[in-house]
């Protein structure tokens, strides 16, 4: 099978489907390269989707990957960004060992192909010129041919033509001799001419152009075995990073089963842990015997008669638990006013006020003076929704759960202790300095480094001194501080309390004028209630009965929080006697508050004062 034999009529056609091959190999080499943009393009868009979904530094999210399942999915990300780098492989081994291998071929097919097709035309035109030789050589014979027979047959005529002289005749015989040597003449040159063109012309049709189209064959059989080789090498690209990929998959797959869901819940306990105790149970509450309040362990209120905290209930408590009070009915079961109360009118005699001896007789630091001091008591034990106050943190986390608070100044702790290694190192280094430059004064000045090396001296000694501070708040939430102050021990004696379920209760915090929850004590050592923002429908608590009747011997002005106004000579409900604070609370209508003691006459119901 060969183009020269078969095709040997057929230049034209063979050079409209050489042409046409290369194009196809140009076609081939253009989608090679779309596949090369593509696969950059999805290899970036895998790296930027990788990104995106990174957690950021320094932020909470980064704090969530401390989770198996978040850990998965980082190693995911991970993965896709090696995934991602796989595609890029690709791109660059199909530009250099494809596009650019089939560019440079191709500018060499289309110089081969051009120069055989050029040695073709040449060949045509030596052909087309023999050719024309070859005709011109025949014409001229038979020209010669025509004109030596007209010769003769004129020599002819005038020999037999009696008329005619011999010179004419003889003229006649010497022409037509000249015209038959021109005739013979002619047809050797044609001879010889048509020799050589048949000679060439088989030349032509045997060798050249069988040559010719030989090379072209091979140079089209070369361009399709090229492009058949290009295309198992875009196989063999995309083949290569299969294992790649694989293991970035099996990577995906292998992160997926290191899911731990035990371990997870796990991280949710220890990350949200409070420490605190659960609520203990809600006595039941007898009010069928008027006047009379029965007191449980864990109800609002204390027994004056018993040292260990109790918690007080105002009305049915309707099966709810005790932080559900609203916030300003709580606010005023909360103790009385953070001021001593007024002295009664001057006019007025001390003989005049039948009760005036019950506050002065208690000679009890102010409870006010008590809340104030609390207030900026550590440690704090916070209720639940303080955790979910802004603000400013306290530096000794003090708003946080005991084990959070555990946790966040071991975390602080540590910060330091590495601030303080690397200062230290850094120390260590500018002394080492310092004793090179006092071997070798060429290097530098030591004194130079004194400064400097004061400066760290002084950052280690601050660090260390923090560091401590953290240390002794963690000895104390972790129990490994010796015995505190009375003062102290009143203040935290929510830890110290013997009734496990009211240890860490909530019923321990009130909320303070500036929005944070401490705890508060009276001075028996009184639970008392905790201030809440739960909404509208907890506010449905039936108002404390009532423990006697007072009335009012002076006019009072009630213009502070928690206090009402009286009128000389108004009768009104005792609600919670003086508790030597001098304050003594009543109530008017659905109207309650407190007013001095020393302003009104108490008459309290026996039954009510021996409960």
């Amino acid at each position: 099978m060969s183009w020269g034999i078969e095709l040997w009529d057929q230049f034209d056609n063979l050079e409209k489907h050489t042409q046409w091959g290369i194009d196809i190999l140009e076609k081939y080499i253009k989608f090679v390269k779309e596949r090369t943009e593509i696969e950059l393009s999805y290899a970036k868009q895998l790296r930027n989707l990788a990104k995106k979904y990174q957690p950021k530094k320094n932020s909470k999210e980064e704090e969530e990957y401390r989770y198996t399942a978040c850990k998965a999915f980082l190693s995911t990300l991970n993965e896709m960004n090696d995934y991602a780098g796989q595609h890029e492989v690709i791109s660059e081994n199909m530009t250099s060992h494809i596009t650019v291998e089939l560019a440079r071929y191709v500018q060499e097919l289309k110089q081969e192909r051009k120069s055989y097709f050029h040695d073709g035309r040449k060949a045509q035109q030596h052909i087309e010129i023999c050719w024309k030789q070859l005709e011109s050589s025949k014409r001229r014979f038979e020209r010669d041919c025509k004109e030596a027979d007209r010769a003769q047959q004129y020599f002819e005529k005038m020999d037999a033509d009696i008329n005619v002289t011999k010179a004419d005749v003889e003229k006649a015989r010497q022409q037509a001799q000249v015209r038959h040597q021109m005739a013979e003449d002619s047809r050797a040159d044609y001879s010889s001419i048509l020799q050589k063109f048949n000679h060439e012309q088989h030349e032509y049709y045997h060798t050249h152009i069988p040559n010719i189209f030989q090379k072209i064959q091979e140079m089209e059989e070369r361009r399709i075995l090229r492009i058949g080789e290009s295309m198992k090498t875009y196989a063999e690209v995309d083949r290569q990073v299969i294992p790649i990929i694989g293991k970035c998959l099996d990577e995906i797959v292998k992160a997926a089963e290191s899911i731990d869901q035990k371990n997870d819940s796990q991280l949710v306990i220890e990350a949200y842990k409070s420490g605190f105790e659960p609520p203990g149970d809600i006595e039941f509450e007898d009010y069928t015997q008027p006047m009379k309040r029965t007191v449980s362990d864990n109800s609002l209120s204390n027994s004056r008669g018993e040292g260990k905290p109790e918690l007080k209930f105002g009305g049915k408590s309707k099966g709810k638990l005790w932080p559900f009070i609203k916030k300003n009915k709580l606010m005023s079961l909360l103790t009385s006013p953070h001021q001593p109360p007024p002295p009664p009118p001057a006019s007025a005699l001390p003989t005049a006020v039948p009760n005036g001896p019950q506050s002065p007789k208690q000679q009890k630091e102010p409870l006010s003076h008590r809340f104030n001091e609390f207030m900026t008591s550590k440690p704090k034990i916070h209720c639940f929704r303080s955790l979910k106050r802004g603000g400013a943190a306290p530096e000794d986390f003090s708003n946080l759960p005991p084990e959070q608070r555990r946790k966040k100044l071991q975390q602080k702790v540590d910060e330091l202790n590495k601030e303080i290694q690397k200062e230290m190192d850094q120390r260590d280094a500018i002394t080492k300095m310092k004793d090179v430059y006092l071997k070798n004064p060429q290097m530098g000045d030591p004194a130079s480094l004194d400064h400097k090396l004061t400066e760290v001296s002084q950052n280690i000694d601050k660090l260390r001194l923090e560091a401590q501070k953290f240390e002794a708040w963690l000895a104390e939430v972790e129990g490994r501080l010796p015995a505190r102050s009375d003062q102290a021990r009143r203040q935290s004696g929510m830890y110290e309390a013997q009734n496990p379920t009211t240890v860490n209760n909530c019923a321990q915090d009130r909320e303070s004028p500036d929005g944070s929850y401490t705890e508060e004590q009276s001075q028996e050592s009184e639970v008392k209630v905790l201030a809440t923002d739960f909404d509208d429908e907890f506010d449905d608590e039936e108002p404390l009965p009532a423990i006697g009747t007072c009335k009012a011997l002076y006019t009072f002005e009630g213009q502070n929080e928690g206090t009402i106004s009286v009128v000389e000579g108004e009768t009104l409900y005792v609600i919670e006697e003086d508790k030597g604070d001098g304050w003594t609370r009543i109530r008017r209508n659905e109207e309650e508050g407190y007013v001095p003691t020393s302003y009104v006459e108490v008459y309290l119901d026996k039954n009510a004062k021996d409960s």
